[in-house]
């Protein structure tokens, strides 16, 4: 890359009474997992200058244990039955099309990240080991180290990108735009607020579940790419459906980034109980233990609500050589006292991954010409409803080399910009202990009206500030992505996917579209627009 000037440099020039530091970019890529870097890494291998801002060390690629769903050639899986897997679990929201797009182009995608370097465990040389997960009817979910998918492919991907120029420690603030397209980002660092002039950015900064109290993800999953989407004035769509995954460790007051316990575990014969022994799924799925996760979450907060007690138990003492086929989750178990081959293991719902988001195509593409997402930041029709297990690598793998290469062609054909310095920076905010408090209470495993309408009274109370460090930028993103949630919730009176209303139980067969979000005088509305889709 050659930068017009740098942090450092002298080409700056007044915002207001601030003087901002500017760059050039052909590319710029928000985030460092999955999708950013396969994004980052397509767009550099097509000679663009690419920048990458990691606002954080940790990636939620990184965490995910279970593995990538993909089809494999010579087996008795196909293209067709994993799309049916992933609709039947999308609650009648996901795009089929979009499935089909994403689901066929696995393969290739997933040779792509072996060329890369990755490696997956096998069950013979050159034939990989296959696992169920839930909501699956084939073993069609490859796996690395056991359970420590993510963070394999998290390495293969920092290696094969380690000559990119990756920023770290930026905070991505602003998409900046003129009236038809984008023209760069401001930033923050360590020497203050920025501009990265360039025609493509690519959000791919993952999720939001530390709107809530507790969660799988790590600490930088705010919902940066949702508000920064709305701030631009792009929209999001099924925004309410967030995943709980059925098992996350449980320890008493325990709040922030909690262990997950992957569902390979029930793949592999582990059951759920409750604390007098009794089956938590019986005679509510016909998949048991292994119905998609928002049946799974809802049968446990059920069952959590009827007998008062805090956790269920996963037991996995039948499972042979546990700590080698699931050495992250022993470990976590050990760093929590619990033997999971003596004892059962202590698990409730978590905050886990965001079903919508910024509304794409199967290729990135938002409504602004020049800006992408991709990854869990993004909808693009696959999840619907509710997220089948191990879509996600498969999606980030996909959509981030189809964006990356998009937003290649799309620099190269607009060229050089010029970003203006914005005027205004002032965005919402709550104080995020009581945000996090409030979406825990009113908008968790199960909403309803009394509530949401809470919710949103907190939510509107909040204060106008001007971000002016990571901290206070993440605090108004929450307040976006939470204000962003309890309206669709609200809109959504039916019970449908991963979303559960307790004064709506039933799906309404008339409310099988999605619920479009924009920004209407700065803060997350109901689009009447865009309302049936």
């Amino acid at each position: 890359m050659t930068p017009t000037g740098s942090a450092r440099g002298s080409n700056r020039f007044a915002c207001g009474s601030s003087t901002l530091w500017q760059q050039r970019a052909d590319v710029v890529v928000v985030g460092t997992g999955v999708a950013g870097l396969v994004a980052a890494l397509a767009a550099h291998r097509r000679g663009r200058r690419v920048v990458v801002l990691s606002k954080a060390r940790e990636t939620a690629t990184f965490y995910a244990q279970g593995g990538i769903a993909v089809v494999l050639p010579d087996t008795d899986d196909s293209v067709e039955a994993h799309v049916a897997d992933t609709v039947t679990a999308g609650g009648g929201l996901c795009d089929p099309d979009a499935v089909r797009s994403i689901v066929a182009a696995g393969y290739d995608a997933v040779a792509d990240l072996v060329a890369d370097g990755a490696q997956f465990d096998e069950t013979a040389p050159g034939r990989w080991a296959l696992t169920r997960e839930g909501g699956h009817t084939r073993r069609r979910i490859i796996h690395a180290g056991g359970d420590a998918t993510g963070a394999e492919v998290q390495r293969a991907l920092d290696s094969a990108a380690a000559t990119l120029d990756i920023r770290r420690d930026h905070v991505a603030l602003e998409v900046l735009r003129d009236e038809a397209t984008v023209t760069g980002v401001l930033v923050r660092n360590e020497d203050g607020v920025g501009i990265i002039h360039a025609p493509s950015v690519i959000l791919a900064t993952g999720g939001l579940g530390h709107v809530y109290e507790a969660t799988t993800n790590p600490s930088g999953s705010t919902g940066d790419g949702i508000a920064l989407a709305l701030w631009a004035g792009v929209p999001v769509r099924d925004i309410e459906f967030v995943q709980f995954h059925p098992t996350m460790l449980y320890a008493e007051n325990s709040g922030g980034r909690r262990p997950l316990i992957t569902e390979a575990l029930r793949g592999e014969g582990a059951v759920l109980v409750d604390s007098q022994g009794n089956s938590v799924t019986g005679g509510v799925h016909p998949m048991g233990d292994l119905a998609p996760r928002d049946v799974v979450a809802a049968a446990i907060n059920a069952r959590l609500s009827a007998t008062g007690d805090p956790c269920v138990y996963l037991d996995a003492r039948g499972i042979t050589r546990f700590a080698d086929r699931f050495p992250t989750v022993a470990a976590a178990c050990a760093a929590a006292g619990v033997d999971p081959t003596r004892q059962p293991i202590p698990v409730v719902p978590g905050a886990h991954y965001s079903c919508g988001g910024v509304v794409t195509d199967v290729h990135g593409r938002t409504e602004l010409p020049g800006l992408f997402a991709a990854g869990e930041v993004a909808r693009t029709g696959m999840h619907g409803a509710n997220r089948l297990a191990s879509n996600s690598l498969l999606e980030g793998l996909v959509v981030g080399g189809r964006a990356g290469r998009l937003a290649a062609e799309h620099a190269g054909a607009a060229g050089p910009v010029r970003a203006q310095a914005p005027q205004d920076r002032r965005q919402d905010s709550v104080d995020r202990d009581v945000l996090q408090h409030a979406m825990s209470e009113h908008a968790s495993v199960v909403r309803d009206a009394d509530g949401l309408h809470r919710l949103d009274a907190i939510l509107a109370g909040a204060r106008s500030v001007q971000p002016a460090n990571r901290q206070s930028f993440e605090d108004a993103a929450l307040t976006a992505t939470a204000q962003a949630i309890a309206v669709a919730a609200l809109a959504r009176t039916e019970s449908r996917g991963c979303h559960h209303r307790g004064d709506y139980p039933e799906t309404d067969p008339a409310q099988e579209h999605s619920v479009t979000i924009r920004a209407v005088a700065g803060r997350p509305a109901f689009d009447t627009a865009t309302a049936v889709c």
